[in-house]
């Protein structure tokens, strides 16, 4: 589908506001799409935003912690963060940056600011892997802001796209299994945006700056709100309406209607399969 074109789009299901929290040893930020969503957006796990100019919310970062099971994804808007793993990978994420890493059967890694002042913002987004890729070889891509596709759509709204494809532009990441797209989309006023999406993506819009009017009926999603997109064959795509400023990221992907079974940073299928990971952390099996 091509810039210009008609389509029928998506509505808001839910407008969710982000529950305040804190994770790694004690990095204050706000969780999107909690643990209650992972089935209604599958194969997304977990989102959190992370925006704070006062140090104290975020020196202290996310000291050496394991995963299994999954994808993380972290995209900094601003601030420096180093990554460092057992599997030897070590990379700065600067503003615009992008950190891809497949957990796979085990990796433990470590998440720290490199900074003493400023601003910190960014996302993380949890994406989970197939059972049959569970237990694959951990992988990490850090991709620099420069390798980011980045493209204008219409008069005053530009897309930085990290996943998946739009408007006959490939992303800087393609995924099987879950295809998942994930968009920072810029509008520097007021603008109309119709995109396409597969219809049976799960998919919503955090809107981070300003507001946006989302769909036919326009509901408005504010600045710190996910508007949950309903999933329907017969819509095709999303209509996206800017009074002036804001940015937005829009993230879809499709589900793997599988069981998922969490507990803290290990997402597998079965009760057993947790008991395993934590087992095999706890005897070093993830070196």
């Amino acid at each position: 589908m091509s810039v210009g074109m008609s389509v029928i789009s998506r509505e808001v299901e839910q407008i969710i506001n982000g529950v305040a929290t804190s994770d790694g040893a004690g990095v204050k930020l706000t969780r999107v799409l909690t643990q209650d969503l992972q089935r209604r957006l599958d194969p997304f796990l977990m989102l959190d935003a992370f925006r704070s100019d006062d140090p104290g919310d975020y020196i202290a970062g996310f000291p050496e912690h394991p995963h299994r099971g999954f994808e993380t994804v972290t995209y900094m808007l601003a601030g420096r963060m180093r990554h460092r793993d057992n599997a030897g990978n070590e990379g700065l994420l600067g503003p615009g940056a992008v950190q891809w890493m497949t957990a796979g059967r085990g990796i433990l890694h470590s998440e720290m600011p490199e900074q003493q002042e400023g601003l910190m913002e960014g996302f993380q987004l949890w994406l989970n892997l197939p059972a049959r890729n569970k237990m694959m070889a951990p992988g990490y891509r850090d991709i620099p802001a420069q390798e980011i596709p980045e493209f204008e759509v219409e008069s005053g709204v530009r897309i930085r796209l990290i996943a998946g494809e739009l408007f006959g532009h490939p992303g800087a990441v393609s995924r099987p299994d879950t295809e998942p797209l994930f968009a920072d989309l810029h509008f520097s006023g007021a603008a109309r945006l119709e995109l396409p999406l597969p219809v049976l993506h799960n998919a919503f819009v955090y809107v981070y700056r300003g507001s946006l009017m989302v769909g036919t009926k326009a509901a408005r999603v504010n600045a710190a709100q996910m508007g949950l997109l309903q999933t329907n064959a017969q819509a095709d795509g999303l209509l996206l309406q800017a009074e002036g400023p804001a940015r937005a990221i829009l993230v879809a992907g499709r589900a793997l209607n599988e069981p998922i079974a969490q507990h803290g940073p290990f997402v597998m299928n079965t009760r057993d399969e947790l008991i395993q990971a934590v087992h095999d952390f706890q005897s070093g099996r993830f070196a």
